[in-house]
C-alpha cells in the first residue's frame, strides 16, 4: 500500500525514523564528526566571516516537501555548524559565557531523549533539578532548606530572585493587589557597574528603571558603601521605601566584587533583601585559593548563578536559590485545576513551577549532575583557579609593556586594558583599540570585547574557557601590540625585540 502513496508519505505519519538503523549510522556519523571537531578546535580560527552564499541558503522558503536526514545534517555542518560563535576555542574571551563541553553535549542529547517537562510531576529528572540544586546550595554556602530552581540563565534567576524581593519587601499580598497598593514606591540599590538585565528585571517587574539607584564606585569598580548609605538615607526620607541592595559578585565588565560581608551587614541592620548576582564569580568558591574573595555571598538572601559558564555545560544553564523556600513558593504557586497534585502517580511528585515563571521546562540539570559527577568539584576548582591566573599572567604583561595600560584591578578572571602609543586624542585611541579588536577576529586569532571603565575606552578579555593555556595567553597579548603597532605606525627599531 505505502508503493501507491506519495513520496515521503506514510500510512501512518509518525515522526520516528522510517528506518532506526539507517538513523543510527546517521547519528553516530554526527557524533564522531562532532568529537573530531572539538578535538581539533585549537586548529581552527577561533571565528571566521560568514560568506554570503552560506548566509543565502539560510534564507530560503519555508519547506514543505522532506528532505533526507543525512542530506539535513551536511547542509547544517556546512551552513550553519562551520561558522560558530567561536566561544569553544581557548583564545575566544570576548564575552563571559562558558566554553561548553561534550559531555553537556551528550547530557542535553539525553535529555532531549527522555523529553521530560521540569514543570513538576514524580519522574527521575524531577529528582535530578533536586539534586543539582541542592549541589549548588552547598557550593555557594546556602543553608539546608534553602530553595532553588533552574533558569535559562542568569538574566532570568535574578529576576527571579528581585521578584522574591519586591514581593516579600512590599509587606503586604502584592500579587493580589498590585503595585498600584504600595504605600510608598519601592527602591532597589546596585552599584554603577551592575549587568544590564537589573534593569530589564526592574521594569519588567512593574517599577521602572527610576526604582533601580545605581550607586557610584570607586577606583577598584566595587560599591561605596558610604555612598549607598547616605543614599538608602536620602530615599527614606523623600518618601520611598529602600527593598533590596543588589552585590555583584564579580561585576561583567571587570569582575570587581563588591564588599559582601559589609552587604549583608548593612541589610541586616536597615531591614533590606540582600541580592547577589554571582553569574560571573560565584562558582569561584570551588578553587579553595580563590573562595576567600566570596566571603559573605553565603549570607544573600537570594542569589543568581550561572552553571554554563564556570561549569562549562552547553547553553542554557542558571540557576537562582533563595534562602527563605516559603517566600520564593509564595511569589510563583499557582494550582490550576488541570495541575491539581495527586495522592499517587505522575502528579504526585509537586511542581517545579511554583517555582519560576515557567510551566514548561527542558530537562536542564542532567548536564549538571553529569558534569559534576563526571569531573568533581575539585577539578573545576582547579580549572577556574587557572582562569584568575592566567587573567593576572595577562595582567602582569600589561603593566610590563610600555604601550599597553590597564584600565582596572584583576579580580577574577576579566582584564581590562588597552593599547597606547601615546599622543593619541581619546576618540583615536578608542578607534585604534577597535580596530585592533575587529582585526585579531577576523584574522581567527583571538576574541576580545570592547568596553569602557570609568569613561576609559578598551579592550576587554573574559577568560572563562577550560581549554585557555597560558601560552594562549601570550600569544594574543603578542598579537594585540604587534596589530597595534602596525596600525600606529611605530617604527621597528622602538619596538622591544
Amino acid at each position: 500500500m505505502d508503493a501507491r502513496l506519495p513520496d515521503g508519505v506514510r500510512a501512518v505519519d509518525t515522526l520516528d525514523p522510517p528506518d532506526w538503523g539507517a538513523f543510527a549510522r546517521i547519528a553516530h556519523g554526527a557524533v564522531d564528526r562532532a568529537i573530531a571537531r572539538t578535538a581539533a578546535l585549537r586548529d581552527r580560527p577561533v571565528w571566521r566571516p560568514i560568506p554570503q552564499a552560506v548566509r543565502n541558503s539560510l534564507r530560503q522558503p519555508l519547506p514543505e516537501e522532506p528532505t533526507p536526514l543525512d542530506r539535513v545534517v551536511d547542509q547544517a555542518w556546512d551552513g550553519v555548524l562551520d561558522y560558530p560563535m567561536g566561544n569553544t576555542h581557548p583564545r575566544f574571551w570576548m564575552w563571559y559565557m562558558g566554553a561548553s563541553s561534550l559531555t553537556g553535549a551528550l547530557a542535553d542529547f539525553l535529555a532531549a531523549v527522555d523529553g521530560s517537562n521540569l514543570g513538576g510531576g514524580d519522574h527521575a529528572a524531577a529528582e535530578c533539578e533536586r539534586q543539582v540544586i541542592d549541589w549548588l546550595r552547598q557550593i555557594v554556602g546556602f543553608p539546608d532548606g534553602a530553595s532553588g530552581t533552574l533558569t535559562s540563565g542568569g538574566s532570568v534567576a535574578n529576576l527571579i530572585g528581585l521578584t522574591v524581593a519586591r514581593n516579600r519587601m512590599a509587606g503586604m499580598d502584592l500579587r493580589e493587589q498590585g503595585l498600584a497598593a504600595l504605600p510608598r514606591p519601592l527602591r532597589f540599590y546596585a552599584s554603577d557597574q551592575v549587568h544590564g538585565c537589573h534593569q530589564k528585571a526592574v521594569e519588567l517587574l512593574g517599577m521602572g528603571n527610576r526604582a533601580l539607584r545605581r550607586i557610584p564606585t570607586g577606583p577598584d569598580c566595587r560599591m561605596d558603601m558610604a555612598a549607598l548609605a547616605r543614599a538608602i538615607d536620602e530615599d527614606r526620607a523623600e518618601g520611598w521605601q529602600p527593598a533590596c541592595v543588589i552585590a555583584s559578585a564579580g561585576t561583567v565588565n571587570t569582575g570587581a566584587i563588591d564588599p559582601l560581608p559589609a552587604l549583608a551587614d548593612l541589610c541586616r541592620d536597615r531591614g533590606l533583601w540582600f541580592h547577589v548576582d554571582g553569574c560571573i564569580g560565584a562558582l569561584a568558591r570551588l578553587s579553595p585559593r580563590h573562595a576567600p574573595l566570596l566571603d559573605g555571598i553565603g549570607r544573600a538572601d537570594s542569589l543568581a548563578l550561572d552553571p554554563h559558564k564556570g561549569l562549562h555545560v552547553p547553553f542554557e544553564a542558571g540557576c537562582a536559590l533563595v534562602r527563605d523556600a516559603e517566600a520564593h513558593r509564595d511569589s510563583f504557586a499557582l494550582h490550576s485545576p488541570y495541575l491539581d497534585p495527586a495522592l499517587r502517580g505522575i502528579a504526585a511528585g509537586g511542581w517545579l513551577l511554583d517555582l519560576g515563571i515557567q510551566t514548561t521546562r527542558g530537562f536542564r540539570a542532567l548536564k549538571v549532575w553529569m558534569m559534576l559527577r563526571e569531573h568533581g568539584t575539585a577539578r573545576f576548582g582547579r580549572i577556574i583557579g587557572r582562569n584568575i591566573d592566567q587573567a593576572r599572567r595577562m595582567g602582569a604583561g600589561i603593566d610590563a609593556h610600555p604601550r599597553l595600560t590597564r584600565l582596572s584591578p584583576v579580580t577574577l578572571d576579566i582584564v581590562c586594558f588597552r593599547y597606547d602609543p601615546g599622543g593619541l586624542d581619546p576618540a583615536t585611541l578608542a578607534a585604534l583599540n577597535a580596530e585592533i579588536m575587529m582585526r585579531l577576529q577576523e584574522q581567527g586569532i583571538a576574541a576580545f570585547s570592547d568596553t569602557t571603565v570609568h569613561g576609559q575606552h578598551g579592550l576587554r578579555a573574559a577568560i572563562c574557557n577550560h581549554r585557555t593555556t597560558d601560552e594562549d595567553i601570550d600569544t594574543a597579548l603578542a598579537a594585540v601590540v604587534r596589530t597595534g603597532d602596525e596600525l600606529a605606525q611605530v617604527p621597528i627599531h622602538a619596538r622591544p625585540a
